[in-house]
């Protein structure tokens, strides 16, 4: 289907017919990547002359998925200012505008749930995560699976894991830092930002205002098959921190 969609449309449009579609977290305060979010929102920081935004709409184009909603709050005009400029880079893009209060990421997707597929997967993902996992693969095991969720994951050190057990579904969560700990004990493994979702899924979203996913998904996960994808082979980098950009760079060309 998406083969007889035109190669652009204006940012904010979508044309009529279901399809794979992504979600791109844009909206958070980036703190951590100071001082450049002191004039910026962090998904147009720059590695090697392209945004982390380009390169996550291009990274979804180049597997077949140019419709895409982009939640904004922090700098919201440059990203759409950035986004119009340049033709959505291709990609149909959907401005899902949380100026009036950042909903974080499991508010952040109640409220873009209407501009979403209601049929097919949606793929969601961090602006501020750089990746060159194989989509279509992953794409797959959901599709087989038929999980509620998909999450990719990998046995690198974090602060924060997920936890599943010995069948790879998520289980609990817990934060090495401060030591709390959530559901069940299990395998932990951290999350990179990444996750497919079952059109099923926000539907399912009874919290309500500011919330994370975290919190959605150890609730939904005592009833529904939430399940992790580990892609420790693939390239990844969390472009959190100034140090990271220059990381950033030598791995993304």
């Amino acid at each position: 289907m998406d083969s007889l969609l035109p190669k652009h449309t204006p940012a904010g449009h979508f044309l009529p017919g279901e399809g794979v579609r992504a979600m791109i977290m844009a909206a958070g305060l980036g703190t951590r990547l100071k001082p450049w979010t002191d004039k910026h929102p962090k998904a147009l920081a720059v590695v090697n002359g392209k945004s982390l935004l380009q390169r996550n709409i291009e990274y979804l184009a180049s597997y077949g998925i140019n419709q895409v909603v982009v939640n904004i709050h922090h700098f919201a005009d440059q990203i759409v200012d950035a986004v119009e400029k340049n033709n959505g880079w291709g990609s149909q893009v959907l401005f899902s505008d949380e100026r009036d209060e950042v909903l974080e990421t499991g508010g952040g997707l109640k409220k873009a749930a209407p501009m979403l597929s209601k049929t097919d997967p949606i793929v969601i993902l961090n602006a501020d995560i750089l990746t060159d996992l194989n989509l279509h693969d992953m794409l797959r095991f959901h599709q087989v699976h038929d999980p509620l969720a998909t999450l990719a994951v990998s046995n690198r050190v974090s602060s924060r894991y997920f936890l599943f057990d010995e069948h790879q579904k998520l289980c609990g969560w817990k934060n090495d830092k401060t030591g709390e700990q959530r559901g069940k004990d299990g395998s932990a493994a951290a999350f990179s930002g990444l996750h497919i979702i079952s059109p099923k899924l926000p539907g399912l979203i009874t919290e309500e205002g500011k919330f994370s996913l975290v919190d959605v998904y150890l609730r939904l996960a005592t009833h529904h098959s939430i399940l992790a994808y580990p892609h420790n082979r693939s390239k990844f980098i969390d472009v959190g921190k100034p140090e990271s950009l220059s990381i950033a760079a030598s791995m993304f060309p």
